[in-house]
Order: C-alpha cells, then structure tokens, then sequence
C-alpha cells in the first residue's frame, strides 16, 4: 500500500470537519465542500483496494 489514499482519507476527514463547520454560516459552501470530501474519500478507498 501506498502514501496516497492515506493522505486522501486524511484530507477527507480535514475538508468534512470543513464543511460542519461552514453549515450554519454559508450552505452553499459547505455542500460543495461536502461533494469534494465525498469525492477525496471515494477515491482514497477506491485507490486503497485498487
């Protein structure tokens, strides 16, 4: 196993604390940020069993 899809599952814990913590302040922010965490977390998985 490689680097990578550690740093993308720590990425995406970083940029879904992110997006809890934009919720109240801008919805809009936090739902692009919620679509790019979903995006870095497939990946990382899909790249972990690759």
């Amino acid at each position: 196993m490689t680097w990578e899809p550690i740093v993308l599952l720590g990425l995406a814990g970083f940029l879904a604390g992110g997006s809890f913590s934009l919720w109240k302040t801008s919805r809009i922010a936090s739902i692009v940020l919620g679509v790019v965490t979903v995006a870095a977390a497939v990946g990382g998985v899909l790249w972990a069993i690759r």
